[in-house]
C-alpha cells in the first residue's frame, strides 16, 4: 500500500515528529558492594616461566597409560618433542615399558641405556617391564644371550612378558624331521640369574618345547604373579625328581591349549599352599571339575579373586561357593548358575558377568540389595536388547550406590575388570 505524505494525518502521524526532551544525569561514583555479594577474583595468570614442572610431570604420569593399562607410546613421543624441559621425563616414562623383538631393537636399546653416561643410567633405571619376542623365523631374531644381557642392564626391572615361537617350516619326512626349539643354554640361565629378581612373568609358549617354563621358574623363585599361555607344561620324569618350585605365588593365570596335569600344579603351587599366599586365580579356558576342585581344596580359604569363563554346572558352582574369602568373582559367558550369586560371601566387592536376553537377573539384583560391601558390577551384553532386564539392576545399583558398568565389547569388559597387583592383595 502506497501512502503519500498528505494522508499521514489520517493515521494519526505527524509529518515532522519532535522528540520529547528528557533530563538524564550520570553518577560515576563507585557503587557499594551489597551484603552477600562476592566479586569474582581475577583469573590466575600463568607465570612467565610456564606451568610448574611438577604439575607437568603429574599430568604425564596420569595420561601416559591407555585403557588397557599400557603406555601410549605415540603420546609420550609427542610429549618428548614438545620442549626440552619435558623431553627427558617423557623418555623415562617411555622406557618404563620396552619391547625387544630383534637384534636391531636390542642394539638400539643398549645404546640408549649406556651406563657410562648419566642419561643412560637414568633410562636404564626407568625400565620396569620388558616385552620380549624370541622368534627364529624373523630376519634378524633376538638372540637369547641378548635377552639375558638386557635383563642384567635394568636393575629395577620386575616384569617380563616373554613369547617364544617355533620354527615355521613345512612338514618333513621321517629322515628330515622338523626342527624343535632348543632349551635355554646354561650360560644364558646363569647370566639371567645375575639380573634383578623378577616378580611378574607372562610366558606365552607357541613352540614345541614344554620345558622352557620349568627352566625359567628355576632362575626366578622370586615370582609373585605367573601367567602361562599356549603350550601346556607337563611334569616330566626328570622334573619329578626335582624339589617343588620354592616360590610363593600370589596370582596365577592359565590359558593353555590343554589343561595342565594336577601333578604339575602340585609341583608348582606346593610352597604357595604351605604359605597360604595364593590370592588370585584366573582361568581363561573352561576347567574340568577335578582341576577346579584341586585349586579350591588347596587355596580356596585365602582366595580373594576367581575368574572363570563360565559356571554352568552344579559341581563348578559348589566349588566356587567354597571360596568364602572372595572379594571379586568374574565370568564372561551369558549363563551362570543362580546358586553362585545367592551364595557369594558377604565381603564380595566386585562382580562381573556376561548376559543375553535369556539371562535372568533377579538373583543379581538380590545380591546388590543384600551385600553391603559391594562396590561395582560389570556386565557384558553379548547380543540382543537387554534393557528390560537391566532396568531393575540399574535401579538397585543406583539406590545402593554401586557402580554399574555395561559393555557390548568383551575386550573393553576385560580392560575394566583388571585385578589389583599382587602387592595390593593384602589390603584387598
Amino acid at each position: 500500500m502506497n501512502v503519500g505524505l498528505p494522508h499521514l494525518a489520517r493515521f494519526g502521524l505527524s509529518r515532522s515528529p519532535k522528540a520529547v526532551p528528557e533530563n538524564i544525569s550520570f553518577d560515576l561514583a563507585m557503587m557499594t558492594k551489597p551484603r552477600g555479594f562476592c566479586v569474582a577474583a581475577a583469573s590466575p595468570r600463568v607465570p612467565i616461566s610456564g606451568i610448574p614442572l611438577e604439575i607437568v610431570l603429574y599430568i604425564l604420569e596420569l595420561a601416559h597409560l591407555n585403557d588397557n593399562h599400557e603406555p601410549d607410546t605415540q603420546l609420550l613421543a609427542s610429549f618428548s618433542l614438545t620442549c626440552r624441559a619435558w623431553s627427558f621425563h617423557a623418555q623415562k616414562l617411555l622406557f618404563g615399558h620396552v619391547r625387544l623383538h630383534s637384534e636391531a631393537a636390542y642394539e638400539s636399546f643398549i645404546f640408549a641405556i649406556d651406563r657410562s653416561t648419566t642419561r643412560g643410567v637414568a633410562l636404564g633405571d626407568a625400565v620396569r617391564q620388558l616385552n620380549v619376542v624370541l622368534d627364529d623365523n624373523q630376519p634378524t631374531p633376538l638372540e637369547r644371550v641378548s635377552f639375558a644381557r638386557a635383563i642384567t642392564l635394568c636393575p629395577n626391572l620386575h616384569e617380563i612378558n616373554l613369547s617364544v615361537y617355533s620354527f615355521n617350516e613345512p612338514v618333513r619326512n621321517a629322515e628330515h624331521p622338523q626342527r624343535t626349539v632348543p632349551p635355554f643354554a646354561e650360560h644364558v640361565l646363569d647370566l639371567i640369574r645375575t639380573g634383578p629378581p623378577i616378580s611378574h612373568l607372562h610366558f606365552s609358549n607357541w613352540s614345541d618345547n614344554d620345558d622352557l617354563i620349568v627352566q625359567l621358574l628355576a632362575v626366578w623363585p622370586s615370582l609373585k604373579s605367573l601367567s602361562i599361555t599356549g603350550k601346556t607344561p607337563h611334569l616330566s620324569p626328570a622334573l619329578k625328581r626335582r624339589p617343588c618350585y620354592p616360590g610363593t605365588l600370589e596370582k596365577l593365570r592359565m590359558n593353555c591349549q590343554v589343561e595342565p596335569s594336577l601333578d604339575f600344579l602340585g609341583w608348582l603351587l606346593h610352597a604357595s599352599a604351605d604359605a597360604n599366599s595364593l590370592r588370585g586365580i584366573e582361568l581363561n579356558r573352561e576347567p574340568s571339575f577335578h582341576l577346579l576342585d584341586f585349586l579350591v581344596q588347596h587355596h580356596g580359604e585365602q582366595l580373594r579373586m576367581l575368574s572363570l569363563p563360565s559356571c554352568t554346572t552344579h559341581k563348578h558352582a559348589h566349588a566356587v561357593i567354597r571360596c568364602r574369602a572372595l572379594r571379586e568373582f568374574r565370568t564372561e559367558r551369558a549363563w551362570t548358575l543362580p546358586t553362585v550369586f545367592r551364595h557369594l560371601p558377604e565381603h564380595v566387592r566386585h562382580l562381573a558377568f556376561g548376559m543375553d536376553p535369556s539371562t535372568p537377573l533377579q538373583h543379581v539384583v538380590e545380591l546388590v540389595n543384600t551385600k553391603d560391601e559391594l562396590e561395582s558390577v560389570t556386565v557384558n551384553v553379548w547380543r540382543g536388547d537387554c534393557e528390560r532386564q537391566l532396568g531393575a539392576l540399574k535401579m538397585a545399583c543406583a539406590f545402593r550406590g554401586v557402580e554399574l558398568r555395561i559393555t557390548r565389547d568383551i575386550c573393553l569388559h576385560r580392560a575394566l575388570v583388571v585385578s589389583p597387583e599382587p602387592n595390593e592383595w593384602r589390603a584387598y
